[in-house]
């Protein structure tokens, strides 16, 4: 049998696509525990809205959280489908990550080669960032998908301009805003490639990577070189354009839901930049080699740093810089630049130069130190998706007391109604069969809320009660004590504490009336 008919001659010739083990290994590192840790309190405000009818969806987004909207319609369609566990509500999360990862090792291998493509998709499986936020039912993943996609189509369409290649492209950041519209701060990346790539060609934009001996290209003429370029910058603009159009009833629903939206969030200070690495690695340790990594990469490969380059420092200068004038800086939001610095990492991982052959076994160590690495973090969050994890909110240990012990006409009442903790939701989330909410006069949906209106005359509510589930933030050895103003008035006066637990984050008490 010929070598051209050997089964080992035929795997050697036809190598599998650079792209095939980081997105299987990253679906699978993925799946691993993706249900055991019960939604928190973000994942609750997708499955609140998720849940809802579709025109009580369209009114919440109206009033409130109207960038996740697109992200709120999706999996409204995917709950009727999949139902709503914790591991059916990531589950497209999960998916998107797996395709970003292997949409990063395409993108590494065409600015590098396929060498640096596989050790970049690698190391971006595991970092504990990519198992977070594939955990994450909410948009984040998605961003970072259509990010690394937007990225990818642009330095195809600057190679081969065609009108099929520009309307992919605007598909794909009509995506990414869709899915995170702070994401859009990667085209400021984008135009600084586009605009090198008239002036001097791609080439000089590091989007051109000859194979190994092979000459350089010689640069074509002034002229022609000027028309072309504004043949691409022109088709650019119009595909923006589009994406923009497209965006635009999105972004005028955002006007004015920013200070209900961001009213938790503090002005950006410098020591935010020095903490930006661990936090949207969710490792410090994890996040400072992949910054080392990926600087060593940038000084190994000059130009071809470009574009991954200012896809990591431009976004965060931008976001960061509009964060000390308005308070929006929040790691998780710069999460799409990590795939950027994946690829300079994997520029390190490949060495210099490319192409010679060399032994995988070295760069894969460092892989696996990287995973080692974070091994502790994996673990912590495969447990809780709270944050801070020190101080976690235990929803379903609540709702199991409750759920345990009620009998019919019971009350429940929580406290506080007016934060971001959402007590009533996580009870609601893990007891379909709960106490009746005695001091809701509109609940979320009539609101086009994620809060509920409480009676301004809690006594005149709780009349005729015989039992009440408290449900307070926090451990209380007194909970009754902790209600303020008028709630707590009309309790202590009508009930006394029969029974209290205490869980993580919440005290539940059982509070019976008054002889």
């Amino acid at each position: 049998m010929s070598e051209k008919w050997h089964p080992a001659g035929w795997l050697r010739s036809a190598p599998p696509p650079v792209w095939l083990v980081p997105t299987l290994t990253t679906l699978a590192v993925g799946l691993i525990g993706i249900g055991h840790a019960p939604p928190w309190r973000d994942e609750l405000a997708t499955w609140s809205a998720a849940t809802r009818p579709l025109p009580d969806l369209l009114r919440l987004t109206g009033t409130l959280d109207a960038t996740a909207g697109p992200y709120y319609l999706l999996m409204h369609g995917w709950v009727r489908l999949g139902g709503d566990s914790p591991a059916a509500l990531r589950l497209p999360s999960a998916l998107a990550m797996a395709a970003a990862a292997g949409l990063t090792a395409v993108l590494a291998a065409r600015l590098l080669d396929a060498r640096a493509g596989l050790l970049a998709g690698l190391l971006f499986t595991v970092l504990p960032g990519t198992s977070r936020y594939a955990h994450e039912a909410r948009p984040y993943a998605l961003a970072m998908f259509f990010a690394v996609l937007a990225t990818l189509l642009l330095v195809t369409a600057l190679h081969r301009p065609t009108w099929r290649r520009w309307a992919a492209y605007a598909v794909a950041v009509a995506g990414l805003g869709l899915s995170h519209l702070l994401a859009l701060a990667l085209l400021a990346a984008h135009a600084v490639v586009v605009l090198v790539s008239w002036w001097l060609g791609p080439a000089a934009a590091g989007l051109t990577a000859p194979a190994a001996g092979a000459p350089a290209p010689e640069p074509p003429r002034p002229a022609g070189r000027a028309a072309r370029g504004g043949r691409l910058a022109g088709r650019w603009a119009l595909a923006l354009l589009v994406a923009l159009v497209v965006l635009t009833p999105l972004v005028l629903r955002t006007r004015g839901q920013r200070s209900r939206q961001l009213d938790w969030v503090e002005p950006a200070r410098l020591a935010d930049l020095a903490a930006l690495p661990g936090g949207v690695v969710q490792s410090g340790v994890v996040g400072g080699l992949l910054v080392g990594l990926a600087a060593l990469g940038a000084a190994q490969v000059g130009r071809r740093a470009l574009l991954p380059g200012l896809g990591v420092l431009l976004p965060v200068l931008l976001v960061f810089a509009a964060a000390l004038v308005v308070p929006l800086w929040v790691p998780r939001y710069l999460l799409f630049t990590v795939p950027f610095a994946g690829v300079l990492a994997g520029a390190a991982l490949a060495g210099a130069p490319t192409g010679t052959g060399r032994a995988l076994a070295p760069p894969l160590a460092v892989v696996a130190l990287a995973g080692l690495l974070g091994l502790p973090d994996q673990a912590t969050l495969r447990q809780t998706h709270g944050w801070p994890r020190s101080a976690t909110v235990d929803y379903r240990g609540a709702a199991g007391i409750i759920g345990a012990g009620q009998r019919p006409g019971d009350a429940v009442v929580y406290a506080p109604r007016d934060g971001w903790l959402f007590l009533d939701l996580g009870v609601a989330y893990h007891l379909a069969d709960r106490p009746r909410d005695v001091l809701v006069i509109r609940d979320q949906r009539q609101r086009a809320d994620l809060w509920v209106t409480e009676c301004a005359r809690p006594a005149e509510c709780l009349a005729g009660v015989g039992r009440v589930w408290l449900v307070v933030a926090g451990r209380r050895a007194d909970p009754l004590a902790a209600l303020p103003g008028v709630k707590g008035d009309a309790l202590r006066e009508r009930f006394t504490v029969s029974r209290t637990w205490q869980r993580p984050g919440v005290t539940v008490a059982l509070l019976t009336a008054r002889a």
